[in-house]
């Protein structure tokens, strides 16, 4: 179980926009798919959240591009978790393109756990937040 997440995917050419790069829209989904993967790898898929009545629902995004990505080209997506509290977490990520090791893009996204069926906000359980280790900023990618 890697603290740190990993995905690599080649830019399809679903995700070029008009102006030949890969569309801002796109980063966002592959977050979600990171942070899935990641979540998952640690022991905690879609469905066990799902059967113990409990979700993480997204409060906010904040996404820094810094070069774009093309299509073909390979993208490597790091993620981890940077904060726990009471009943949020936050979850960092860095796009990068391993053929020159260049950073495309920083991301965070700031979760809150919630209650299922009425979406309120809960505390979360101690074996989800075992299960999650911290980066702290000095070891962060």
């Amino acid at each position: 179980m890697a603290a740190i997440g990993r995905i690599e995917l080649v830019v399809p050419a679903t995700a070029i926009d008009l102006n030949g790069h890969v569309n801002n829209v796109q980063y966002v989904q592959w977050m979600q798919d990171a942070a899935m993967t990641h979540s998952a790898e640690l022991g905690w898929p879609q469905e066990r959240f799902a059967a113990s009545g409990r979700t993480w629902i997204i409060r906010s995004h904040a996404i820094e591009y810094q070069h774009s990505a093309y299509l073909g080209e390979t993208i490597a997506i790091l993620t981890w978790v940077a904060d726990f509290r009471k009943f949020r977490s936050l979850r960092k990520y860095k796009f990068i393109r391993p053929s020159d090791e260049v950073v495309l893009a920083s991301a965070e996204t700031l979760f809150i756990f919630c209650d299922l069926p009425t979406g309120k906000p809960v505390t979360i359980p101690p074996e989800v937040r075992d299960a999650y280790p911290v980066i702290d900023p000095a070891d962060e990618p």
